[in-house]
């Protein structure tokens, strides 16, 4: 059984066998992933010691003291977060040896296909089709709100592969390829003038079946591992005190007493404590997650991460006063990721809006959170029995 005090040997050695300051960053972490330190709760082999996930923390604190390169997760958050533990449960050997290293150790970036112009929020409800031709799937349809689609290797992507069955069972799971001829990936600008999302146009598009992930229609199980890793992903996120959005407005009431009133200081003080308790509520979350996957309770996160993120950079916006209606840059460019505290109070505001749309909008979660958690009845469903084809569209 391998113990905190051989996990901090095993870090040492490999320290010791690739020093960061001599090694390149990229062979440095081939050579963590090999060693099973990149994230120890996965099976030996691919990447981790099949020990507790808790145990990460302790190779996580010997290579940050030694100024060891990490995979910059902000920039490959969603192979991290969504497409690994999908690949880790559903993927067959010869899957999870191909996609999870490289995605690891940031080679290889990618996006999620998922919502439709006219599924978005009715994920289940999607039209892209998916139809068998020999060994190979050809892939029709179009997707929409993708992030890092422009800088994207591969894609998880549901399609429609039985319009004849309801909506839920009809659906499968698949391993896009993002440079195949037939993907189209369209720039949409958003409100703070950048497109750090895209729109993607799928034409002929061939995906072998040996990329497919799960059994034959039961994409949508499949993507609910996707979904719910997602929503801890983005709003479980390990941040220190006064870490994520409120940290600037804290700096802000500090270093500029003359901007204080009395209403501010307890809209302030409300979602601060707001702040704290969702951010102990995260570390409760990951602590769970040692037992299992994620469960609907990640929804619950995600709710509040949009909440606070939207009424926090609207406070910073109202506290700076003629300052919080500047806003520095309207260049269009495609970023890389999100940088929410690297940016000003304005960008913060605009970009903010989005956090109740992306990961689940927050009507949906609202649902999941009254019917999986709170056990509340379920809103009445006249669709769930019908076949796709003959649903109103």
């Amino acid at each position: 059984m391998t113990d905190a005090a051989e996990l901090r040997s095993r870090t040492r050695e490999l320290l010791a066998a690739h020093p960061p300051a001599t090694t390149e960053p990229l062979d440095f972490l081939k050579a963590r992933f090999d060693a099973g330190l990149a994230w120890v709760h996965y099976p030996a082999g691919l990447g981790g010691l099949d020990v507790p996930r808790s145990l990460q923390a302790v190779v996580d604190a010997e290579l940050t003291a030694a100024g060891a390169p990490d995979n910059d997760p902000r920039r490959i958050g969603i192979g991290l977060g969504m497409a690994a533990p999908t690949v880790l449960k559903y993927g067959t050997e010869e899957q999870k040896r191909r996609f999870l290293r490289p995605l690891w150790v940031g080679e290889e970036v990618w996006c999620q296909l998922f919502s439709e112009p006219g599924a978005g929020s009715d994920l289940a409800a999607l039209g892209t089709r998916a139809v068998r031709d020999g060994d190979d799937w050809v892939i029709d349809g179009q997707k929409v709100w993708t992030s890092s689609a422009h800088l994207a290797r591969w894609a998880i992507l549901i399609a429609r592969t039985d319009p004849g069955l309801p909506k839920h069972r009809g659906i499968s799971y698949f391993i896009c390829d993002m440079t195949d001829p037939g993907v189209e990936v369209r720039p949409l600008r958003q409100i703070t003038g950048e497109a750090e999302f895209n729109e993607v146009f799928l034409t002929g598009v061939r995906i072998p079946d040996a990329h497919r992930l799960g059994e034959i229609g039961e994409g949508w199980k499949v993507a609910q591992t996707t979904l719910m890793n997602e929503r801890v992903s983005i709003g479980g996120m390990r941040i220190p005190r006064e870490g994520g959005m409120i940290g600037p407005v804290a700096r802000a009431w500090r270093d500029r007493p003359e901007l204080r009133t009395h209403d501010l200081h307890q809209r302030l003080l409300t979602l601060w404590v707001e702040a704290e308790v969702a951010r102990l509520t995260g570390e409760r979350l990951r602590q769970q997650l040692v037992a299992g996957q994620p469960g609907p309770e990640g929804s619950g996160m995600k709710l509040a991460f949009a909440r606070l993120n939207q009424e926090i950079s609207g406070l910073e916006v109202e506290l700076l006063g003629q300052d919080g209606l500047l806003y520095s840059d309207w260049t269009m460019r495609r970023p890389e990721l999100v940088d929410f505290t690297g940016r000003d109070a304005g960008y913060r505001y605009l970009r903010s809006k989005g956090n109740s749309i992306e990961g689940g909008t927050s009507e949906v979660l609202l649902n999941i959170v009254a019917e999986r958690v709170l056990g509340l009845p379920a809103e009445p469903r006249n669709d769930k029995d019908v076949a796709w084809k003959d649903l109103a569209r």
